[in-house]
């Protein structure tokens, strides 16, 4: 979810390739709409009024979750026009000096993203936290630590290197990532701290989350990334592996990072064309506040019930008018 983890991303994911490389075609969630389609922009009108409103979906339940429950209180109390469009972190940020983008409602860090967009280009603007607070790190299936507690200080991973090893790791432990285009520091971990580990990808959040599943049912040797907010761990508690303590600083250099992941407070961000718009969904984006514990059941409903985002987001918010109403009444 993360180039280097000072850019604090979330799970910080990497863009794979920017707009025109994807020939400005990445797939938009609601309407069938692709990036650089016409119908972008949140201004709609005179002030006040909604109009359309695109809303950014990165690749994971947990935006999935925030997504969805702006974009349902967006429809149906404020009567917006609203645009999902499904874009990897550095892809959704491009949108924003193009008004192809309104808003990203769960952004993990990147302050690299922040200096060329909010600083630089002056495209986007802040516009407040979420409520979340993230955490990134090394876990393994809660059997594992049981079992073998002296596994959850990094220090005596080489002595279990060997029970971790599979086709695609060779004769070194595997480290089991997930998709591609997070961006993490684990291959430089492995390095720097001398591990006889090898970075493997699942490819996806749910990959990720099959593999410690199975690994808790069939009491399987699993060790690799994770993070919260995060539904399945109200599952499965996997344990955290305690990495060197983190400081300010110790991840500047990429290469150079052997220390664990900061804690991130997520936040959201919007372009300035958006806050400057008028619209009420920019004050709905700016209040929306929530726990991980929201977060997480519209998650669970989404990934584990297999609900719809919008059937998720109406169950949540039919349990939550009082929280709703908050975002729409503040000034």
């Amino acid at each position: 979810m993360m180039g280097n983890l000072t850019t604090q991303s979330r799970p910080a994911r990497r863009a794979v390739a920017g707009l025109a490389a994807l020939g400005l075609a990445a797939v938009a969630g609601c309407s069938g709409a692709k990036v650089g389609e016409s119908g972008s922009g949140a201004s709609g009108g005179p002030s006040g009024t909604c109009g359309t409103f695109n809303l950014a979906v990165n690749p994971w339940v947990g935006y999935e979750a925030n997504a969805a429950v702006i974009a349902y209180v967006a429809e149906k109390d404020l009567r917006c026009q609203v645009t999902k469009k499904d874009l990897k972190e550095e892809v959704a940020w491009q949108g924003f000096g193009t008004g192809e983008v309104d808003a990203v409602v769960e952004n993990w860090g990147h302050d690299d993203l922040k200096k060329k967009y909010i600083t630089d280009q002056k495209s986007a603007v802040a516009a407040g936290t979420t409520g979340n607070k993230g955490v990134i790190g090394w876990f393994v299936p809660p059997w594992l630590a049981k079992e073998h507690p002296d596994i959850t200080d990094w220090k005596n991973l080489n002595k279990y290197a060997d029970r971790f090893r599979t086709s695609e790791s060779g004769d070194k432990g595997q480290f089991l990532d997930g998709d591609p285009s997070f961006v993490t520091n684990d291959a430089a971990l492995v390095k720097n701290l001398k591990l006889d580990y090898k970075v493997v990808y699942g490819g996806s959040e749910a990959a990720l989350i099959q593999a410690f599943r199975q690994a808790e049912a069939k009491k399987s040797w699993v060790i690799g990334y994770f993070y919260a907010p995060q539904w399945f761990l109200s599952e499965v508690e996997l344990a955290k592996v305690n990495l060197p303590t983190y400081t300010p600083g110790c991840d500047a250099d990429a290469e150079k990072v052997a220390c664990d992941y900061p804690e991130y407070q997520l936040d959201k961000i919007v372009s300035k064309k958006f806050a400057d718009s008028g619209s009420p969904a920019y004050d709905l984006v700016k209040n929306f506040t929530w726990t991980n514990e929201d977060q997480n059941l519209v998650a669970k409903y989404i990934a584990q019930d297999k609900m719809s985002p919008e059937a998720a987001a109406e169950k949540w918010v039919e349990s939550n008018r009082q929280k709703v109403d908050a975002w729409l009444e503040k000034g």
